[in-house]
Protein backbone atom coordinates (compact mmCIF):
# COMPACT_ATOMS: atom_id res chain seq x y z
CA UNK A 1 0.00 0.00 0.00
CA UNK A 2 3.10 2.39 1.06
CA UNK A 3 4.86 1.45 -2.27
CA UNK A 4 0.93 2.48 -4.33
CA UNK A 5 1.16 5.70 -2.20
CA UNK A 6 4.37 6.77 -3.80
CA UNK A 7 3.84 5.77 -6.98
CA UNK A 8 1.27 8.15 -7.02
CA UNK A 9 3.14 10.94 -5.71
CA UNK A 10 6.24 10.55 -7.77
CA UNK A 11 3.98 12.32 -10.54
CA UNK A 12 3.97 15.59 -10.26
CA UNK A 13 0.81 16.78 -12.04
CA UNK A 14 -1.15 14.16 -10.14
CA UNK A 15 0.42 15.37 -6.84
CA UNK A 16 -0.90 18.64 -7.67
CA UNK A 17 -4.40 17.19 -8.51
CA UNK A 18 -4.53 15.45 -5.19
CA UNK A 19 -3.33 18.67 -3.01
CA UNK A 20 -5.61 20.98 -5.15
CA UNK A 21 -8.36 18.89 -4.05
CA UNK A 22 -7.39 18.74 -0.80
CA UNK A 23 -6.97 22.17 -0.33
CA UNK A 24 -10.64 22.86 -1.70
CA UNK A 25 -11.73 20.28 1.09
CA UNK A 26 -10.16 22.22 3.40
CA UNK A 27 -11.81 25.40 2.23
CA UNK A 28 -15.22 24.04 2.69
CA UNK A 29 -14.34 22.77 6.10
CA UNK A 30 -13.62 26.68 6.92
CA UNK A 31 -16.45 27.69 5.66
CA UNK A 32 -18.86 24.99 7.60
CA UNK A 33 -17.47 26.83 11.01
CA UNK A 34 -18.22 30.43 9.84
CA UNK A 35 -22.18 30.53 10.98
CA UNK A 36 -24.89 33.41 9.68
CA UNK A 37 -25.41 36.72 11.74
CA UNK A 38 -27.30 36.34 15.04
CA UNK A 39 -27.33 32.52 16.19
CA UNK A 40 -28.58 31.57 19.33
CA UNK A 41 -26.35 28.28 20.25
CA UNK A 42 -28.19 26.90 22.83
CA UNK A 43 -31.34 26.95 21.45
CA UNK A 44 -29.92 25.49 18.36
CA UNK A 45 -28.06 23.24 20.18
CA UNK A 46 -31.24 21.75 22.29
CA UNK A 47 -33.47 21.93 18.48
CA UNK A 48 -30.70 19.73 17.08
CA UNK A 49 -30.74 17.35 19.93
CA UNK A 50 -34.40 16.71 20.01
CA UNK A 51 -34.97 16.35 16.16
CA UNK A 52 -33.82 13.42 13.96
CA UNK A 53 -34.61 14.76 10.43
CA UNK A 54 -32.20 17.70 10.82
CA UNK A 55 -29.69 15.30 11.82
CA UNK A 56 -30.12 13.52 8.48
CA UNK A 57 -30.18 16.89 6.62
CA UNK A 58 -27.02 17.53 8.50
CA UNK A 59 -25.38 14.79 6.27
CA UNK A 60 -25.66 17.05 3.00
CA UNK A 61 -23.99 20.06 4.31
CA UNK A 62 -21.06 17.91 6.46
CA UNK A 63 -22.24 19.48 9.63
CA UNK A 64 -22.59 22.94 8.31
CA UNK A 65 -26.40 22.80 9.38
CA UNK A 66 -26.22 22.29 12.53
CA UNK A 67 -23.55 25.19 13.02
CA UNK A 68 -26.19 27.34 11.20
CA UNK A 69 -23.05 28.14 9.12
CA UNK A 70 -22.74 30.22 5.74
CA UNK A 71 -22.90 26.64 3.77
CA UNK A 72 -26.13 25.44 5.99
CA UNK A 73 -27.36 24.03 2.55
CA UNK A 74 -24.55 22.10 1.31
CA UNK A 75 -24.84 20.92 -2.37
CA UNK A 76 -28.34 19.86 -1.57
CA UNK A 77 -29.92 22.57 -3.87
CA UNK A 78 -27.76 21.46 -6.81
CA UNK A 79 -28.57 17.74 -5.95
CA UNK A 80 -32.14 18.61 -6.25
CA UNK A 81 -31.53 20.38 -9.82
CA UNK A 82 -29.89 17.46 -10.87
CA UNK A 83 -32.81 14.97 -9.98
CA UNK A 84 -35.37 17.64 -12.14
CA UNK A 85 -32.93 17.99 -14.69
CA UNK A 86 -32.54 14.32 -15.44
CA UNK A 87 -36.60 13.94 -14.94
CA UNK A 88 -37.13 16.02 -17.38
CA UNK A 89 -35.18 14.38 -20.51
CA UNK A 90 -37.43 11.33 -19.13
CA UNK A 91 -40.21 13.83 -20.40
CA UNK A 92 -39.07 16.47 -23.06
CA UNK A 93 -37.22 14.76 -25.93
CA UNK A 94 -35.06 17.64 -26.67
CA UNK A 95 -33.66 17.55 -23.40
CA UNK A 96 -32.37 14.04 -23.66
CA UNK A 97 -31.11 14.75 -27.30
CA UNK A 98 -29.29 17.52 -25.47
CA UNK A 99 -27.44 15.09 -23.02
CA UNK A 100 -26.99 11.96 -24.67
CA UNK A 101 -26.29 12.56 -28.38
CA UNK A 102 -24.62 16.07 -28.38
CA UNK A 103 -21.61 14.88 -27.18
CA UNK A 104 -19.67 16.54 -24.92
CA UNK A 105 -21.04 20.05 -25.96
CA UNK A 106 -24.49 19.13 -25.01
CA UNK A 107 -23.75 17.60 -21.58
CA UNK A 108 -21.85 21.57 -21.30
CA UNK A 109 -25.50 23.37 -21.72
CA UNK A 110 -27.43 20.44 -20.16
CA UNK A 111 -24.99 21.24 -16.49
CA UNK A 112 -25.60 25.04 -17.12
CA UNK A 113 -29.25 24.54 -17.39
CA UNK A 114 -28.29 23.09 -14.06
CA UNK A 115 -26.49 25.51 -12.05
CA UNK A 116 -29.44 28.66 -13.56
CA UNK A 117 -32.27 25.72 -11.87
CA UNK A 118 -29.88 25.97 -8.75
CA UNK A 119 -30.47 29.16 -8.19
CA UNK A 120 -34.14 29.56 -6.95
CA UNK A 121 -34.03 26.32 -5.52
CA UNK A 122 -31.23 27.36 -3.22
CA UNK A 123 -33.28 30.80 -2.44
CA UNK A 124 -36.83 28.32 -1.66
CA UNK A 125 -34.79 25.91 0.34
CA UNK A 126 -32.52 29.05 1.93
CA UNK A 127 -35.99 30.82 3.00
CA UNK A 128 -37.72 27.83 4.81
CA UNK A 129 -35.24 26.59 6.77
CA UNK A 130 -34.42 30.11 7.74
CA UNK A 131 -38.46 30.71 8.46
CA UNK A 132 -38.20 27.19 10.38
CA UNK A 133 -35.32 28.46 12.32
CA UNK A 134 -36.27 32.04 13.33
CA UNK A 135 -40.06 30.57 14.55
CA UNK A 136 -38.03 28.21 16.93
CA UNK A 137 -36.34 31.57 18.07
CA UNK A 138 -32.48 30.41 16.87
CA UNK A 139 -32.22 33.29 14.44
CA UNK A 140 -32.78 36.75 14.54
CA UNK A 141 -36.23 37.78 13.77
CA UNK A 142 -35.52 41.24 12.28
CA UNK A 143 -36.16 41.44 8.48
CA UNK A 144 -33.07 42.98 6.99
CA UNK A 145 -31.25 40.17 9.24
CA UNK A 146 -33.47 37.70 7.77
CA UNK A 147 -33.08 38.98 4.28
CA UNK A 148 -29.22 39.20 4.44
CA UNK A 149 -29.18 35.61 5.89
CA UNK A 150 -30.89 33.91 3.01
CA UNK A 151 -29.04 35.82 0.40
CA UNK A 152 -26.05 34.75 2.17
CA UNK A 153 -26.66 30.81 3.12
CA UNK A 154 -27.53 30.97 -1.02
CA UNK A 155 -24.66 32.33 -2.06
CA UNK A 156 -22.57 29.90 0.24
CA UNK A 157 -24.78 26.63 -1.50
CA UNK A 158 -23.41 28.23 -5.33
CA UNK A 159 -19.86 28.39 -3.75
CA UNK A 160 -19.78 24.87 -2.82
CA UNK A 161 -21.57 24.26 -5.98
CA UNK A 162 -18.61 25.66 -7.82
CA UNK A 163 -16.31 23.71 -5.71
CA UNK A 164 -17.54 20.58 -6.44
CA UNK A 165 -16.98 21.87 -10.39
CA UNK A 166 -13.35 22.53 -9.76
CA UNK A 167 -12.47 19.17 -7.85
CA UNK A 168 -14.81 17.19 -10.90
CA UNK A 169 -12.37 18.93 -13.32
CA UNK A 170 -9.07 17.54 -11.21
CA UNK A 171 -10.62 13.53 -12.42
CA UNK A 172 -9.52 12.74 -8.81
CA UNK A 173 -13.85 12.25 -8.22
CA UNK A 174 -16.98 13.52 -8.47
CA UNK A 175 -16.77 16.84 -6.66
CA UNK A 176 -19.91 17.21 -5.23
CA UNK A 177 -20.00 13.32 -4.03
CA UNK A 178 -16.89 14.31 -2.21
CA UNK A 179 -17.85 17.30 -1.06
CA UNK A 180 -20.44 15.02 0.59
CA UNK A 181 -17.70 12.07 1.98
CA UNK A 182 -15.44 15.11 3.65
CA UNK A 183 -18.17 16.07 5.90
CA UNK A 184 -18.95 13.36 6.99
CA UNK A 185 -16.00 11.84 7.82
CA UNK A 186 -15.97 15.38 9.71
CA UNK A 187 -18.51 13.84 11.08
CA UNK A 188 -17.38 10.54 12.60
CA UNK A 189 -15.67 12.07 15.24
CA UNK A 190 -18.92 13.88 16.79
CA UNK A 191 -20.86 10.56 16.00
CA UNK A 192 -18.38 8.31 17.80
CA UNK A 193 -18.54 10.70 21.10
CA UNK A 194 -22.29 10.64 21.13
CA UNK A 195 -22.53 7.24 20.96
CA UNK A 196 -19.75 6.99 23.83
CA UNK A 197 -21.85 9.44 25.73
CA UNK A 198 -25.05 7.06 25.57
CA UNK A 199 -22.46 3.86 26.14
CA UNK A 200 -24.37 0.89 28.29
CA UNK A 201 -22.82 -2.12 28.70
CA UNK A 202 -25.97 -3.86 28.23
CA UNK A 203 -25.72 -2.88 24.11
CA UNK A 204 -22.68 -4.34 23.74
CA UNK A 205 -23.61 -6.90 21.13
CA UNK A 206 -25.74 -4.23 19.21
CA UNK A 207 -22.32 -2.32 18.75
CA UNK A 208 -21.10 -5.45 18.08
CA UNK A 209 -24.19 -6.74 15.26
CA UNK A 210 -23.85 -3.27 13.48
CA UNK A 211 -20.05 -3.61 13.44
CA UNK A 212 -20.01 -6.49 11.76
CA UNK A 213 -23.16 -5.10 9.44
CA UNK A 214 -21.02 -2.44 8.71
CA UNK A 215 -17.99 -5.05 7.63
CA UNK A 216 -20.41 -6.97 5.54
CA UNK A 217 -21.97 -3.55 3.94
CA UNK A 218 -18.39 -2.65 3.16
CA UNK A 219 -17.45 -6.01 1.50
CA UNK A 220 -20.57 -5.90 0.15
CA UNK A 221 -20.58 -2.58 -2.06
CA UNK A 222 -17.19 -3.30 -2.95
CA UNK A 223 -18.38 -6.37 -4.38
CA UNK A 224 -21.11 -4.78 -6.25
CA UNK A 225 -19.57 -2.01 -7.06
CA UNK A 226 -16.77 -4.12 -8.65
CA UNK A 227 -18.86 -6.94 -10.43
CA UNK A 228 -19.69 -6.63 -14.19
CA UNK A 229 -21.51 -8.65 -16.91
CA UNK A 230 -19.17 -8.78 -19.70
CA UNK A 231 -21.07 -9.04 -23.89
CA UNK A 232 -18.85 -10.73 -25.91
CA UNK A 233 -18.72 -8.13 -29.10
CA UNK A 234 -16.76 -9.43 -32.24
CA UNK A 235 -15.88 -7.32 -35.05
CA UNK A 236 -16.26 -8.28 -38.69
CA UNK A 237 -12.92 -7.97 -41.44
CA UNK A 238 -13.19 -5.57 -43.26
CA UNK A 239 -10.15 -5.35 -46.38
CA UNK A 240 -8.92 -2.03 -47.51
CA UNK A 241 -6.14 -1.96 -50.49
CA UNK A 242 -3.71 -4.89 -49.45
CA UNK A 243 -4.92 -4.49 -45.35
CA UNK A 244 -7.38 -6.51 -43.24
CA UNK A 245 -8.86 -4.72 -40.48
CA UNK A 246 -11.01 -5.68 -37.75
CA UNK A 247 -11.82 -9.47 -37.14
CA UNK A 248 -11.19 -9.12 -33.32
CA UNK A 249 -13.52 -10.32 -30.43
CA UNK A 250 -13.83 -7.72 -27.46
CA UNK A 251 -16.30 -7.41 -24.49
CA UNK A 252 -18.92 -5.14 -23.81
CA UNK A 253 -18.86 -4.55 -19.61
CA UNK A 254 -22.61 -4.10 -17.88
CA UNK A 255 -21.49 -2.99 -14.70
CA UNK A 256 -24.01 -4.70 -11.89
CA UNK A 257 -24.18 -0.80 -10.39
CA UNK A 258 -23.95 1.48 -13.71
CA UNK A 259 -25.31 4.42 -11.29
CA UNK A 260 -22.97 4.12 -8.45
CA UNK A 261 -23.63 6.24 -5.28
CA UNK A 262 -26.22 8.51 -7.05
CA UNK A 263 -29.39 6.41 -6.29
CA UNK A 264 -28.59 6.51 -2.58
CA UNK A 265 -28.08 10.44 -2.52
CA UNK A 266 -31.30 10.88 -5.16
CA UNK A 267 -33.12 9.21 -2.67
CA UNK A 268 -32.06 10.91 0.21
CA UNK A 269 -32.86 14.40 -1.44
CA UNK A 270 -36.06 13.14 -2.01
CA UNK A 271 -37.35 11.77 0.74
CA UNK A 272 -35.72 15.03 3.03
CA UNK A 273 -37.90 17.25 0.90
CA UNK A 274 -41.37 16.66 1.74
CA UNK A 275 -40.32 16.04 5.20
CA UNK A 276 -38.93 19.19 5.13
CA UNK A 277 -42.47 20.89 3.80
CA UNK A 278 -43.91 19.63 6.45
CA UNK A 279 -41.42 20.78 9.30
CA UNK A 280 -41.77 24.46 7.83
CA UNK A 281 -45.80 24.14 7.40
CA UNK A 282 -46.25 22.73 11.43
CA UNK A 283 -44.50 26.33 12.22
CA UNK A 284 -47.33 28.15 11.31
CA UNK A 285 -49.84 29.57 13.42
CA UNK A 286 -52.65 28.53 11.51
CA UNK A 287 -54.36 25.84 13.50
CA UNK A 288 -55.65 23.18 10.58
CA UNK A 289 -52.40 23.52 8.67
CA UNK A 290 -49.92 22.92 11.70
CA UNK A 291 -51.76 20.24 12.83
CA UNK A 292 -51.96 18.61 9.40
CA UNK A 293 -48.40 19.06 9.15
CA UNK A 294 -47.20 17.58 12.16
CA UNK A 295 -49.43 14.50 11.44
CA UNK A 296 -48.02 14.38 8.19
CA UNK A 297 -44.06 14.76 9.60
CA UNK A 298 -45.03 11.84 12.26
CA UNK A 299 -46.13 9.75 9.81
CA UNK A 300 -43.15 9.94 7.58
CA UNK A 301 -40.57 9.79 10.27
CA UNK A 302 -41.99 6.09 10.88
CA UNK A 303 -39.49 3.62 10.84
CA UNK A 304 -41.64 1.38 8.47
CA UNK A 305 -42.80 4.33 6.05
CA UNK A 306 -39.08 5.69 5.84
CA UNK A 307 -37.29 2.44 5.46
CA UNK A 308 -40.18 1.54 2.83
CA UNK A 309 -39.78 4.31 0.59
CA UNK A 310 -35.90 4.28 1.11
CA UNK A 311 -35.62 1.18 -0.13
CA UNK A 312 -37.83 1.65 -3.17
CA UNK A 313 -36.39 4.74 -4.18
CA UNK A 314 -33.18 3.16 -4.07
CA UNK A 315 -33.82 0.94 -6.69
CA UNK A 316 -36.59 3.12 -8.80
CA UNK A 317 -33.36 5.50 -8.91
CA UNK A 318 -30.94 2.84 -9.55
CA UNK A 319 -32.82 2.09 -12.48
CA UNK A 320 -33.46 5.42 -13.64
CA UNK A 321 -29.76 6.78 -13.87
CA UNK A 322 -28.88 3.54 -15.34
CA UNK A 323 -31.55 4.28 -17.93
CA UNK A 324 -30.19 8.10 -18.76
CA UNK A 325 -26.55 7.46 -18.49
CA UNK A 326 -26.85 3.82 -20.14
CA UNK A 327 -28.54 3.80 -23.51
CA UNK A 328 -28.88 0.02 -25.56
CA UNK A 329 -30.19 1.46 -28.88
CA UNK A 330 -27.38 4.33 -28.82
CA UNK A 331 -24.64 1.61 -28.39
CA UNK A 332 -26.18 -0.82 -30.94
CA UNK A 333 -26.15 1.97 -33.29
CA UNK A 334 -22.34 2.24 -32.76
CA UNK A 335 -21.39 -1.09 -33.02
CA UNK A 336 -23.17 -1.37 -35.96
CA UNK A 337 -21.46 1.52 -37.57
CA UNK A 338 -17.67 0.41 -36.58
CA UNK A 339 -18.63 -3.30 -38.12
CA UNK A 340 -19.15 -5.17 -34.32
CA UNK A 341 -21.86 -7.41 -33.30
CA UNK A 342 -22.88 -9.90 -30.69
CA UNK A 343 -21.93 -13.57 -31.49
CA UNK A 344 -25.63 -15.30 -31.87
CA UNK A 345 -27.38 -11.80 -31.84
CA UNK A 346 -28.54 -9.78 -35.09
CA UNK A 347 -27.21 -6.44 -35.26
CA UNK A 348 -29.35 -3.07 -34.82
CA UNK A 349 -32.99 -3.61 -32.76
CA UNK A 350 -31.93 -7.63 -32.01
CA UNK A 351 -28.87 -6.00 -30.30
CA UNK A 352 -30.72 -3.26 -28.41
CA UNK A 353 -33.20 -5.47 -27.27
CA UNK A 354 -30.58 -8.54 -26.20
CA UNK A 355 -28.39 -5.42 -23.83
CA UNK A 356 -32.01 -4.22 -22.61
CA UNK A 357 -32.96 -7.71 -21.35
CA UNK A 358 -29.00 -8.54 -19.91
CA UNK A 359 -29.15 -5.02 -18.71
CA UNK A 360 -32.41 -5.04 -16.56
CA UNK A 361 -31.16 -8.56 -14.51
CA UNK A 362 -28.33 -7.22 -13.75
CA UNK A 363 -29.07 -4.19 -12.70
CA UNK A 364 -31.73 -5.50 -10.70
CA UNK A 365 -29.23 -7.79 -8.54
CA UNK A 366 -27.53 -4.25 -7.79
CA UNK A 367 -30.73 -2.11 -6.98
CA UNK A 368 -31.70 -4.63 -4.78
CA UNK A 369 -28.43 -4.72 -2.47
CA UNK A 370 -28.70 -1.22 -2.32
CA UNK A 371 -31.68 -1.05 -1.01
CA UNK A 372 -31.39 -3.76 1.47
CA UNK A 373 -28.24 -2.20 2.76
CA UNK A 374 -29.78 1.18 2.62
CA UNK A 375 -32.30 0.19 4.68
CA UNK A 376 -30.47 -2.80 7.25
CA UNK A 377 -28.58 0.21 9.95
CA UNK A 378 -32.25 1.66 10.15
CA UNK A 379 -33.82 -1.52 11.17
CA UNK A 380 -30.94 -2.33 13.36
CA UNK A 381 -31.68 1.25 14.95
CA UNK A 382 -35.04 0.18 15.51
CA UNK A 383 -34.71 -2.49 17.41
CA UNK A 384 -31.37 -1.00 19.14
CA UNK A 385 -32.81 2.40 19.87
CA UNK A 386 -29.35 4.09 19.17
CA UNK A 387 -29.79 7.02 16.41
CA UNK A 388 -26.52 7.61 15.53
CA UNK A 389 -26.40 3.72 13.89
CA UNK A 390 -28.86 5.12 11.13
CA UNK A 391 -26.87 7.87 10.13
CA UNK A 392 -23.84 6.01 10.27
CA UNK A 393 -25.04 3.21 7.88
CA UNK A 394 -25.97 5.85 5.25
CA UNK A 395 -22.78 7.84 5.40
CA UNK A 396 -21.27 4.28 5.18
CA UNK A 397 -22.59 3.58 1.97
CA UNK A 398 -21.54 6.91 0.67
CA UNK A 399 -17.98 6.72 1.88
CA UNK A 400 -17.13 3.19 0.37
CA UNK A 401 -18.86 4.12 -2.81
CA UNK A 402 -17.20 7.19 -3.37
CA UNK A 403 -13.62 6.40 -2.46
CA UNK A 404 -14.35 3.52 -4.57
CA UNK A 405 -14.97 5.86 -7.33
CA UNK A 406 -12.25 8.08 -6.63
CA UNK A 407 -9.80 5.23 -6.62
CA UNK A 408 -10.86 4.01 -10.15
CA UNK A 409 -10.57 7.58 -11.65
CA UNK A 410 -6.51 7.60 -9.87
CA UNK A 411 -5.71 4.54 -10.98
CA UNK A 412 -6.72 5.60 -14.90
CA UNK A 413 -4.60 8.25 -14.30
CA UNK A 414 -1.57 5.89 -13.52
CA UNK A 415 -2.01 3.93 -16.38
CA UNK A 416 -2.51 6.86 -18.21
CA UNK A 417 1.07 7.72 -17.46
CA UNK A 418 1.98 3.73 -17.71
CA UNK A 419 2.12 3.15 -14.22
CA UNK A 420 0.80 -0.38 -13.51
CA UNK A 421 0.19 -2.38 -10.18
CA UNK A 422 -2.22 0.07 -7.87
Amino acid sequence: MIEKIIQIFKIKDLRNRIFFVLALLAVFRLMATIPVPGVDVIRLKSFFEGNQFFGLLDIFSGGALSNLSIVMLGVSPYITASIIMQLLTMLIPALKELYAEEGELGRQKFNQYTRYLTVPLAILQGYGLLVLLRNQQIIASSPFMFIASVFVVTAGSIFLMWLGELITEKNVGNGISLLIFAGIIARLPVDFKQTLVTYNPSQIPTYLAFVIVSLIVIAGVVAITEGERAIPVAYAKRVRGNRVYGGSMAHLPLRVNQAGVIPIIFALSILLFPQMIAQILSAFNVGWLSAGARSAALFLNNHFVYGASYFILVVLFTYFYTAVTFDPDQISKNLQKQGGFIPGIRPGSSTAEYMKRILNRVVLIGAIFLGVVAVLPIIVQYFSGITTLTIGGTALLIVVSVVLESMKQIKSQLVMREYEGF
